[in-house]
């Protein structure tokens, strides 16, 4: 079983394994013709409930033949124009380069004597996404899991950082269309259920500032403690970016914790077109950015900044056996020091190798087009008589419903939407998103694709009426 150990001496059956693999995956991606099978959750289940894990085949050729029909054919594939779902991106070359390195190596980034280089090379990232937000010299950070870790490591320091005596008085500020995770962390922070107070939004999906100073007012008036404010730079629905600067300064006149979650809109730091949008963010007491959302990378890749270096020791705790305190005098760089995280991957490095092969301009050139491209998509909807689109588009997010001629009941549209989104999916030609608005069933396109065109959003529409239209015609014959 030696033999199986990545070593010197096993250094070209690594190679000859790893150029196997590397081999289906590339002739998959080249003869993908769709974004998905369709395969349902019966058909595959019995498929892998068969594997006997306590029988291995021994031979990589024949684990991948059987990876081939228990993942490969059926797996959900991103890089495919016509996937127009979530936030998931297409991930570039060098990225999948330096995760190929960073699971061989297998550095594990909490100390210098796992990782020395490896905590050198996130530092500098660190340095070099405070400097692209403004934070100023004082900044710093680490890298997270995602969004949902980052989000909840800020909520932490906020939390922190007010020295309240009761957690029930603290209150959190975000706009009702904010991600999950401000209310999971809230609950995973010890804060009462009333913590979270959500803000309306205007017309585009942006929080309404005035709507926010005036909770903000109440909360003193009730002798309540406001934490932080939470304003999002990309929500996951509608892209919308909240008013940046009237929040950093209601954040400055009432004494709160300004917190920024950027896991989709960070694009823009390296955007040749669009930074403006986040002109504010530099004003954050901490950011949350997604690389493997707008920066085209594998899944994980996503980083905490903050604008003082301070707040970070909140999630500061030294072990003999790992980080002494002497360490900090001997000035030896541990980032278990600023991590909810002991051990973690060295995911900066796809970041690192992204950089040093297509630099930022190369990455914000690609998260212009599908901003392009969501705009041309808008237009597509917004004169199709088929079609309701909410708002325009800040990033690359269209939310639209299939309105139906002759059909007014909106319970019916309602199905009808839910019933094509489904069979889109079953048909595997596309796959959509979907979410609601004013409780109703909407559809979602997020752009994250470069590759997709106008014409594949043309046609994908195109497959919607269509699913919808058999929906109810069928619906009308069993009415009838």
């Amino acid at each position: 079983m030696r033999s199986h150990l990545l070593n010197g001496l096993t250094a070209e059956h690594y190679r000859r394994s790893v150029t196997e693999g590397v081999e289906r995956v590339a002739a998959k991606l080249a003869t993908t013709e769709r974004p998905f099978t369709g395969v349902t959750v019966d058909d595959l289940t019995p498929r892998i409930d068969a594997v006997d894990l306590d029988r291995p085949l021994g031979d990589t050729a024949a684990v991948l033949d059987e990876l081939e029909e228990l993942y490969l054919r059926d797996a959900v594939y991103f890089h495919h124009p016509r996937y127009l779902a979530h936030l998931n991106c297409p991930v570039v070359i060098p990225a999948v380069l330096g995760e190929a390195v960073l699971s061989a190596v297998n550095s594990s980034l909490d100390t210098w004597d796992q990782s020395a280089g490896g905590t050198l090379i996130e530092r500098k990232l660190i340095d070099w996404t405070t400097e692209r937000i403004g934070l100023g010299e004082n900044a710093d950070g680490v890298f997270t899991s995602g969004g949902s870790q980052s989000n909840l490591q800020a909520l932490l320091l906020a939390r922190e950082e007010t020295k309240a005596e009761s957690l029930d008085k603290l209150r959190v500020f975000a706009s009702e269309v904010s991600h999950f995770s401000v209310k999971k962390s809230a609950k995973l922070l010890g804060l009462g259920p009333d913590a979270v107070v959500t803000i309306p939004v205007d017309h585009d999906k942006r929080m309404h500032t005035v709507a926010l100073a005036h909770e903000l007012e109440r909360c003193a008036q009730d002798g309540l403690v406001p934490m932080a404010v939470v304003a999002t730079a990309g929500t996951t629905d509608f892209g919308s970016i909240d008013p940046l600067p009237e929040i950093a300064e209601l954040c400055e006149q009432f004494g709160v914790w300004m917190h920024v979650d950027a896991a989709y809109g960070c694009g823009l730091l390296t955007s040749l077109k669009h930074r403006n949008r986040l002109n504010g963010i530099e004003r954050a007491d901490s950011v949350t950015v997604d690389y493997h959302k707008s920066f085209f990378q594998p899944v994980s890749s996503s980083a905490l900044l903050v604008r003082d270096v301070a707040t970070l020791r909140h999630a500061t705790y030294h072990a003999e056996y790992l980080n002494p305190r002497r360490m900090v005098q001997e000035r030896i760089p541990n980032q278990v020091d600023k991590s909810l995280q002991t051990t973690r991957r060295f995911d900066a490095l796809k970041l690192w190798m992204t950089l040093r092969v297509m630099g930022a301009d190369g990455i914000g050139e690609l998260f212009d087009e599908v901003c392009e491209l969501a705009r041309e998509g808008w237009k597509l909807l917004a004169t199709d008589p088929r079609y309701d689109v909410v708002v325009e588009p800040t990033l690359s997010t269209l939310v639209f419903r299939y309105i139906p001629a002759g059909v007014t009941d909106p319970a019916e549209i309602d199905r009808a939407n839910l019933y094509a989104r489904k069979a889109l999916f079953a048909s595997g030609d596309a796959v959509v998103a979907g979410t609601k608005v004013g409780g109703r069933h909407y559809l979602k396109f997020t752009l994250l694709n470069p590759e997709t065109t106008a014409a594949d959003i043309a046609a994908v529409l195109d497959l919607i009426a269509g699913h919808a239209e058999q929906y109810l015609g069928e619906s009308l014959d069993r009415a009838s």
